[in-house]
């Protein structure tokens, strides 16, 4: 009797786990079936017209070219505000090196993985991780997106300092005006 009992609890729950799903609702979102249907059209869209042929890469080869000359450590340039009400070139600023940086660029990978296991977080099973922030090696936490620029302006003897600037930038390596 104890051995039909045993066995009635295990097919009573092993029917009960073959009919359960990993969508927890069950359901369908909307956001599921425009992706599905997103990705039907698209690939359509490839059937149809397939990729453009792209035999010199030119864009790629410019890009490459201004990567290699933003790396040139004696690269010299002249930054001037941006006029932002009149749309054209502003007040001189000075000369610089480089082209500047945004403010919300960061040294390091600003996220990192962690095993959820290690702080303490219970909604998760034993193997998830998840994504958190990682601050810089100064400890802070930079901002996803800023318009400021850090740029090295030099000074009357050459020797370069950095400047936060908000406003809008135009930075040349050539004189504009």
């Amino acid at each position: 009797m104890k051995i039909k009992m045993i066995f009635a609890m295990l097919f009573t729950f092993a029917l009960f786990m073959s009919n359960t799903s990993c969508d927890k609702t069950g359901k369908k979102t909307a956001d599921s079936l425009q992706q599905k249907q997103t990705e039907q059209s698209l690939g359509e869209a490839n059937r149809q017209i397939g990729m453009p042929a792209i035999v010199n890469f030119q864009e790629r080869k410019l890009f490459k070219q201004i990567l290699e000359l933003r790396d040139q450590e004696s690269l010299i340039t002249y930054c001037y505000l941006m006029n932002e009400m009149s749309g054209t070139i502003g007040q001189f600023l000075g000369k610089g090196i480089g082209y500047g940086i945004p403010a919300a660029t960061q040294f390091t990978n600003p996220d990192k993985l962690i095993d959820v296991t290690n702080y303490g977080i219970q909604s998760y099973q034993s193997n998830d991780g998840m994504v958190i922030a990682q601050a810089d090696p100064n400890g802070l936490f930079m901002p996803t997106a800023t318009s400021a620029t850090w740029y090295m302006l030099l000074d009357g003897d050459g020797v370069p300092h950095p400047v936060y600037i908000e406003p809008l930038i135009i930075v040349s390596p050539i004189k504009l005006h």
